[in-house]
C-alpha cells in the first residue's frame, strides 16, 4: 500500500521497508502492519491532540514529571512549544511504560523506536503467525476464563509494583496469543504515586476485567480485588507475586457506596460505547 506520510520518516531512516496494511484505527492512534527487513512489526501512528477522542486526558497526565523547567513552564502556559512538548510526553509515556512493564514481568509488545510520533514495536501474533486477536474477539471456557483472569490480575499487581496503572484496561486493550494475555495501549499509563485519580483508575481496570471474564465464570464478578490490591500497596505489602484472596473488609471510613456504584455504572456505559466504536472502526476497515 502507499506509505502514509507519518511513516515516511521511518522509511527514510531505514527502519521500515514496506507498509503492508492498516491494522486498525483507534481513538488515539492508527496502527499499521509493516515490514522491517525480514521482520513483520507494527507501527503505531499517534493522532494529534486535536484529532484524538481520548477523554479526560489531563486526568491521566497528572503527576507526570517534566525535568526541564523551560518545558514545564511552556506546557503550563499552553504555548505552541508547550503543546508540542505535551504531545512528545504523551507519546513517550507508552514507550517508557512498555520497557518498565516488560522489566517488571508483564507481557507487553516489545518496543523498538519512537520517531516523529510513530512507535515501532513488536506485532503480537497467534500460533499460525496471524495478528493475535483482541480479548473482545475471543470466547473461552469457564476454566480458561479463571486462569486468564488470574494472569491479568497478576499483571495489574506487577504494574502497580512498578508504579504504573494502565488506566484504560479492558478487553479491547488485551491481545491473546498462544501463551495467554498481552497488555497493550499504554500512552495514558498513570503514575500511581503522583496521580490523585490512581485508585479510581485501578478500580475501573479491575472492574472491566472482572466484568469481561465474569461472562464465562460468573463467580469472578464477586470480588474486591481493587480495594485489596490498593490497601496492600498503601501498606507497602504488595509484591509482584502477591496472591489475592478477593476478600476485603471495608472500614466505616471507606468512600460512600453510592459513588462507587456510579463509577461502576459509568464503566459499563463506557464499555458499551467503546465496543460500538470499535465495531464501527472494524467495519470501516473491511
Amino acid at each position: 500500500m502507499k506509505i502514509p506520510k507519518r511513516i515516511q520518516p521511518l522509511v527514510e531512516a531505514g527502519l521500515v521497508d514496506e507498509v503492508v496494511r492498516r491494522l486498525m484505527s483507534g481513538k488515539e492512534a492508527d496502527v499499521y502492519v509493516v515490514r522491517c527487513g525480514a521482520e513483520i512489526r507494527c507501527a503505531k501512528v499517534y493522532k494529534e491532540a486535536a484529532k484524538r477522542s481520548f477523554k479526560k486526558a489531563v486526568q491521566y497526565q497528572e503527576g507526570r514529571k517534566v525535568r526541564n523547567s523551560r518545558r514545564a513552564r511552556a506546557m503550563e502556559k499552553g504555548s505552541k512549544f508547550g503543546r508540542r512538548q505535551q504531545e512528545e510526553i504523551w507519546q513517550n509515556a507508552e514507550v517508557d511504560a512498555l520497557y518498565k512493564l516488560a522489566n517488571a514481568g508483564v507481557r507487553v509488545p516489545q518496543p523498538y523506536v519512537c520517531l516523529e510520533g510513530v512507535l515501532l514495536m513488536e506485532l503480537v501474533t497467534d500460533d499460525e503467525g496471524d495478528v493475535a486477536p483482541r480479548l473482545s474477539d475471543v470466547s473461552m471456557s469457564a476454566e480458561q476464563a479463571r486462569e486468564d483472569f488470574t494472569v491479568v490480575m497478576t499483571y495489574v499487581i506487577r504494574m502497580l509494583c512498578a508504579g504504573v496503572i494502565h488506566g484504560d484496561l479492558s478487553e479491547f486493550n488485551v491481545l491473546v496469543d498462544e501463551f495467554g494475555p498481552v497488555i497493550i495501549d499504554l500512552p495514558q499509563a498513570v503514575d500511581a504515586a503522583a496521580n490523585n485519580n490512581a485508585f479510581r483508575m485501578l478500580a475501573r481496570d479491575v472492574a472491566n476485567m472482572s466484568g469481561y471474564y465474569g461472562q464465562y465464570a460468573p463467580e469472578l464478578l464477586d470480588n474486591n480485588y481493587a480495594r485489596e490490591i490498593w490497601a496492600l500497596y498503601e501498606e507497602g505489602k504488595l509484591g509482584p507475586d502477591t496472591q489475592l484472596t478477593g476478600l476485603f473488609e471495608e472500614s466505616a471510613e471507606e468512600a460512600d457506596v453510592d459513588s462507587v456504584l456510579e463509577e461502576i455504572k459509568a464503566v459499563l456505559a463506557e464499555e458499551q460505547n467503546r465496543q460500538a466504536r470499535m465495531n464501527d472502526s472494524d467495519d470501516r476497515l473491511k
